[in-house]
């Protein structure tokens, strides 16, 4: 590798990551024994380096715990730092006055960085969360407000996602992570027809993120990833795909660059609008980044 971006992936939009200090924002959710290389602090001056290596000029930060406090710290961040052009923060969706909460978050330094909420979904102890009414109202008054829903959910949760997307047609959702596909594992079909399904709509979109994380052979190979990748493409087409670097959760698995690397031999054999999109059109479209 010679550390410079390949042919064609200047101007890459890194549509997934996460910051965090864990002193204002504690991570619960790191285990120190078997996560001890994302037990740390990461902030934006950290990731820069890495980003711009791999011919990263924008991103979007991704919140990763349940907290307003967290999402206003990371709007405050886009404000300083050009290079995170987006937001995808928390709000309580249950609550009653979910618009005024959005707006409050608007109204924040950096708050018209805020392009999209999310809620962690793959953790909720109730198997029916997103078909709740209560949920869907919340869901509702996001998309409302013009921004995106990212979908979190694990593979089991596929279908329940999809009806979600089938009826707020009105609702722009983005898939984390391909939903989270049992990579290495036997079978995969009940999560491609999961897929297919929650692709149908137009309203939806896909992150090729956080799947390096998902195999159980370390470190992966392309050739790991390439069923799910594949049929991700097929189901969404690459107009309605977009990459995320799941970093630093990624280092888990694999080095920023590395990842950047697998992706591309992945999607190489897409024309050249075909790959623009996945690197960067798809992302400043649905996240309505405007030029980066």
């Amino acid at each position: 590798m010679t550390g410079q971006p390949g042919p064609g992936r200047a101007g890459i939009i890194d549509a997934h990551h996460h910051l965090w200090v864990r002193a204002r924002h504690p991570q619960p959710w790191i285990d120190p024994v078997t996560m001890a290389a994302i037990d740390a602090d990461f902030e934006a001056v950290d990731l820069a380096p890495l980003a711009g290596a791999a011919g990263v000029t924008g991103t979007v930060v991704v919140q990763s715990i349940a907290s307003t406090a967290e999402t206003v710290d990371l709007l405050g961040v886009a404000a300083d730092n050009a290079l995170v052009r987006g937001v995808v923060g928390w709000v309580d969706l249950t609550a009653d006055d979910v618009a005024e909460r959005i707006a409050g978050l608007r109204a924040a330094p950096g708050g018209d960085r805020l392009v999209g909420i999310r809620h962690l979904v793959q953790g909720e102890a109730d198997p029916a969360y997103l078909d709740r009414a209560d949920v869907r109202r919340g869901i509702a008054a996001v998309g409302a407000a013009g921004l995106v829903f990212d979908l979190l959910v694990r593979q089991h949760q596929l279908a329940m996602a999809a009806r979600l997307a089938h009826d707020l047609p009105d609702v722009r959702f983005v898939l984390d992570h391909l939903g989270k596909p049992a990579l290495g594992r036997p079978d995969l079909a009940d999560w491609a027809r999961d897929l297919r399904t929650l692709a149908a709509p137009p309203n939806t979109t896909a992150k090729i993120s956080g799947l390096a994380t998902e195999v159980r052979r370390l470190p992966c190979t392309p050739e790991d990833l390439r069923p799910a990748v594949d049929h991700a493409l097929h189901a969404f087409g690459p107009d309605r795909l977009m990459f995320g670097s799941d970093w630093p959760v990624c280092l888990l698995a694999t080095a920023y660059a590395r990842w950047v690397e697998v992706v591309a031999e992945l999607l190489g054999d897409l024309d050249a609008p075909g790959r623009a999109s996945v690197w960067r059109d798809t992302a400043r479209r649905v996240y309505r980044l405007g030029a980066v």
